[in-house]
């Protein structure tokens, strides 16, 4: 079995091959090269009920973690709204992460649809960042269809070992990559790694159960992280 250090070795290496598909002289960055297959609006369902990233409306989902030595709350919300984005209606996710006692760090909105073969795309973000002075942050906020951004897949149908795949794509803001790197077990848990040529210091390693989604969070490199999932309700 590989160690952890040689799958985040092979990681950067793929990580290096995506960025220079850029092209050292393309003006719209490694997005421009980037052609996802993304059916039409019809071939969309309304639910997103994806084994491994299953998202019912009104399911609320509790993390507890820490970043850099500092505690972390994340609560994750599927609300009953949607957001018509490139003529798919796209399911709205409230995502918040606060620092005990409730402090709010970050409010964000994340758009998924699920397409009639089961594949779920990810198809933007509104994400603010609360700073000291009440500043606000938005870099990272992005949307398919907008200064040149186009969708990519949260969750693959049928994930398998080497699979690799784009989660977003807006050049210089979000580039996202994911891979999976084990599936199976006594309970059929998915890993995955996750890589942005933005932080490439940084990779991470998630965890997903089958129809409950992501449990687990783990930094790897670049600073230490984690999260893990305490409760679902809904």
């Amino acid at each position: 079995m590989k160690t952890i250090a040689a799958i985040v070795g092979a990681l950067l290496l793929a990580a290096a091959v995506y960025t220079a598909q850029a092209g050292a002289g393309s003006s719209g960055g490694v997005c421009a090269v980037y052609h996802p297959q993304v059916p039409s609006a019809s071939h969309f369902s309304k639910t997103i009920d994806n084994p491994y990233f299953p998202l019912p409306v009104g399911r609320t989902f509790l993390y507890r973690g820490a970043e850099n030595g500092k505690r972390e709350i994340d609560r994750m919300h599927v609300t009953a709204r949607t957001k018509t984005i490139a003529g798919i209606a796209a399911t709205v996710v409230s995502d918040n992460v606060y620092e005990p006692p409730p402090k709010l760090l970050e409010k964000t909105f994340d758009y998924y649809a699920q397409d009639d073969r089961g594949n779920v795309w990810y198809l933007g973000e509104d994400t603010k960042e609360l700073l000291r002075g009440g500043k606000v942050d938005r870099s990272g906020s992005w949307l398919t269809g907008r200064d040149g951004a186009k969708p990519g897949l949260i969750m693959e149908a049928h994930p398998r070992v080497p699979d690799s795949y784009r989660q977003e794509c807006l050049s210089g803001a979000a580039e996202d990559l994911a891979w999976v790197v084990g599936r199976g077990g006594s309970k059929h848990l998915l890993r995955t790694l996750e890589f942005s040529p933005l932080e490439p210091s940084i990779v991470e390693r998630k965890v997903y159960k089958p129809r409950v989604g992501v449990v687990s969070e783990q930094q790897l490199s670049g600073g230490h992280e984690t999260l893990s999932l305490m409760r679902v309700t809904g």
